[in-house]
């Protein structure tokens, strides 16, 4: 949410092209000198500014413990014998979506738990980003998920074992709970 309002502002600065305003809206103090640049260099300075934040975003959206592909998630859960957790989320318009992240799915304690029993995945339908959302509600039908934030667990060779709405659980110790009961439920079936 916070990387949309920037590039909101990066955008909004783009369009007044005045390289002074821009600075000083971000509370960025230059010299007088390094200001003098031309409006051509300005504005691609701006568009690989905005590039790399959207590269940066695109990052931190899925993070480095969550894959953004269920299958490639599935290949590698017949690899690594791992279970896989699938999140559905909504990141920036889901009321419900954007408390489960800032409560538990963003938290390193619930990552690093997670990640030790099963393979992460975050699949993200973002309004701001109607490419990726389109795309993503191909997986939502093919997982036949209703709504979001809606968690479906897969066992190591791709077959569902759980499905649950992930707000029933608000907060990292519940939500670890529930993913152990589910592991234990499995494993009895």
């Amino acid at each position: 949410m916070a990387v949309a309002r920037s590039n909101k502002q990066l955008s909004h600065a783009l369009e007044l092209a005045d390289p002074e305003s821009f600075f000083e809206k971000f509370g960025i103090i230059l010299p007088v000198s390094s200001l003098m640049i031309t409006m051509k260099e300005f504005k691609q300075w701006m568009t690989a500014a905005v590039a790399m934040i959207a590269i940066s975003a695109s990052a931190v959206a899925g993070g480095k413990d969550w894959m953004t592909n269920v299958d490639d998630a599935l290949a590698k859960a017949k690899t690594d014998k791992k279970p896989v957790m699938v999140e559905f989320t909504g990141s920036d318009w889901c009321p419900p979506c954007i408390m489960m992240d800032k409560k538990v799915f963003s938290k390193k304690s619930f990552v690093s738990k997670a990640s030790e029993k099963f393979i992460l995945v975050k699949i993200d339908i973002p309004r701001a980003d109607k490419e990726l959302s389109k795309k993503n509600q191909k997986v939502l039908k093919k997982y036949k998920v209703q709504g979001v934030p809606t968690v479906v667990l897969f066992d190591e060779e791709g077959k569902e074992f759980n499905r649950f709405t992930a707000s029933q659980y608000p907060d990292v110790s519940k939500f670890l709970a529930h993913l152990d009961q589910a592991l234990e439920k499995k494993d009895m079936d």
